[in-house]
């Protein structure tokens, strides 16, 4: 093997003989390499006979949910194998944290890309039409997921669509004052906050149509081909429900780099690099996928917008919140709540509120 692993989180004696177990090549693991990305998940590469692995397991100090995440990322992979949704495809999943040292674990597809967010390399980096196209492809890609049938892939229990728009703000305003119980955070100071809450409230769409929802849909969580622009693959399901699809839509768009220094800062090299599409390009490009959109209110594309802006900006105030209490790193605390406050600029931007 090529690199030193902790035996604690990756234990390749049991994982051999786990695959044998499965039915996979054998023989000795080799050419191991750790991959590093945005998530605190443990990804490792290897090759056992003749066939390449991703390992996908949680950190080293488990957190209460993540076995649950890691057994519904396995299942949603699992079912959208067979459709045309660039994801990493389920080799094969051990649900049974007692295996391996207390964590469940699954194997996939290694994908051959890179993540815009944190390199560009070339032609993508010199060629400003291969940029933009990246972008449409964002679209394209997270369209595909939006055709897919979730009751037909098996996923009709995967969440609890019923009442799904009706709780967002609710359940999020709760979030935000949870946050009051952390010694040292003086409550939030989120300009618009009441406003925008009304606002989409007072604006939610009529009607909608479930399906699965990636819940995090954003450029730090695909990967682009190295040979031209398309979406290699979409990572990271750990945040995946049935819910509106739309809502996917919105958090690219909530996220998407503009004019303000925070939302290109956070999409890094391609960010800075610009040449990317317009927001309104990007909701034409989803909306070539007539599946994604039939049922689907895509002119009430600006509420999802300010929704995902609305429930994003909470989440990334919690950090700051833990690090006014200091548990966590004041510095990424403050970073953190400046992106929350560009999100609540962007919200009232376009609603008006």
């Amino acid at each position: 093997m090529s690199a030193q692993i902790d035996p604690h989180t990756v234990d390749f004696t049991v994982l051999a003989a786990w695959m044998d177990q499965q039915g996979l090549p054998g023989g000795p693991i080799e050419d191991v390499r750790p991959l590093t990305g945005g998530t605190q998940n443990i990804l490792v590469r290897f090759r056992r006979g003749g066939r390449s692995y991703v390992l996908r397991r949680g950190p080293e100090h488990l957190r209460a949910r993540t076995n649950e995440a890691l057994r519904r990322e396995a299942r949603v992979l699992s079912a959208l194998d067979g459709t045309d949704v660039p994801a990493p495809r389920l080799i094969a999943a051990c649900l049974d944290e007692r295996v391996m040292n207390g964590s469940v674990f699954y194997l996939m597809t290694p994908v051959e890309g890179f993540n815009a967010t944190t390199t560009l390399p070339e032609p993508h980096a010199s060629d400003a039409s291969m940029r933009h196209a990246m972008g449409l492809s964002a679209a394209r890609a997270l369209a595909t997921l939006g055709a897919v049938d979730h009751e037909a892939v098996g996923l009709a229990d995967f969440g609890r669509p019923e009442g799904f728009l009706e709780r967002q703000v609710s359940r999020w305003l709760s979030e935000l004052e949870s946050y009051s119980a952390l010694e040292g955070y003086p409550g939030p100071d989120i300009p618009g906050l009441e406003r925008v809450a009304d606002w989409l409230e007072a604006n939610r769409p009529r009607t909608w149509r479930p399906g699965v929802m990636h819940g995090d849909y954003h450029l730090a969580n695909l990967m682009f081909s190295f040979d031209g622009p398309q979406v290699a693959a979409i990572v990271d399901w750990e945040m995946c429900t049935i819910g509106d699809p739309l809502l996917d839509l919105g958090w690219l768009l909530a996220t998407w780099p503009g004019e303000d220094a925070e939302s290109a800062a956070v999409a890094g090299p391609l960010g800075r690099a610009g040449g990317l599409p317009r927001p309104e390009e990007l909701v034409a490009a989803y909306a070539q996928r007539p599946e994604a959109t039939a049922g689907r209110e895509l002119d009430a594309v600006d509420w999802y917008t300010v929704l995902a802006c609305f429930k994003l900006g909470i989440v990334l105030e919690g950090t700051h919140a833990r690090a006014c209490a200091g548990k966590a790193p004041r510095q990424t605390g403050d970073l953190l709540h400046s992106i929350t406050l560009a999100l609540f600029r962007r919200a009232r931007r376009i609603s008006g509120a």
